[in-house]
């Protein structure tokens, strides 16, 4: 059975502390990242001892509905899963609370490429429009890599309605817990080559990047770009990423 007021499972002080941090950001300069590379970085929005207990989560399947082998699906080599409902309160406030200042730029991005959709000023509103469309499955996942695994190129789409930007957390540090594993995004541009964007994370920051397309200003106005997002492979240690997907599952 949906769950159409997911966003009530979220106790009121984790809702209260996300949305503190996340106004703390300089918005308009990180709308701006987006805008000109189709990601942005939002540096250090969780803690170290966040980090440590959203990764210690892992372990306990209790806390999720599925889990992927990559390599089963062709997806690359590694694994996650999918978080049930009601979300952890830390992943399920950040839902909430990053989604107002993403469907800004989103509605923008729609706009320009000429699409016809326009997304609710609130989580819950646009949940509700996933559920109604029976996309009722939570998408937050927390993703696990060991020596030699990595993550194909790839679009998060999941159904027919797809909210176009999402957020990823390193909850690991690079050069202590692990080596490699970098986070990569590519564009594809219309009659012209590939355009790849890597992004150096530390433990805690967060990237938001386009799911699947954005507009870009051209000499005759805007086109649309193709995106795919992806993980080089791990050289050494274990890396734990939480992602966070504002539209819900089929």
């Amino acid at each position: 059975m949906s769950q159409p007021f997911v966003t009530a499972t979220v106790s009121a002080s984790a809702d209260m502390s996300a949305e503190a941090r996340v106004a703390a950001y300089d918005w308009k300069a990180l709308t701006g990242e987006l805008d000109s590379y189709g990601c942005a970085v939002l540096p250090k929005l969780l803690t170290p001892e966040e980090c440590s207990h959203i990764a210690a989560l892992y372990r306990d399947k209790s806390h999720f509905r599925s889990h992927i082998i990559m390599a089963r699906h062709g997806f690359g080599k590694g694994e996650y899963r999918y978080f049930n409902y009601p979300l952890p309160d830390l992943v399920g406030g950040l839902r909430t609370a990053l989604y107002p200042r993403l469907a800004g730029v989103a509605n923008d991005w729609n706009e320009r490429m000429g699409m016809a959709q326009r997304f609710p000023a609130d989580h819950a509103s646009y949940l509700r429009q996933c559920h109604d469309a029976g996309q009722t499955r939570p998408t937050p996942l927390l993703l696990q890599y060991v020596p030699g695994d990595f993550n194909c190129l790839h679009q998060d789409l999941y159904g027919d309605l797809c909210f176009p930007i999402q957020v990823a957390i390193l909850l690991s540090e690079p050069g202590r817990d692990f080596s490699g594993g970098e986070f990569a995004l590519t564009e594809q541009r219309p009659r012209m080559q590939s355009r790849v964007e890597v992004v150096p994370l530390h433990q805690g920051d967060a990237v938001a990047f386009a799911v699947h397309n954005r507009p870009v200003q051209g000499t005759k106005g805007n086109y649309r770009v193709n995106l795919r997002h992806g993980v080089s492979r791990v050289r050494s240690g274990m890396r734990h990423t939480v992602g966070i997907i504002f539209h819900d599952a089929r």
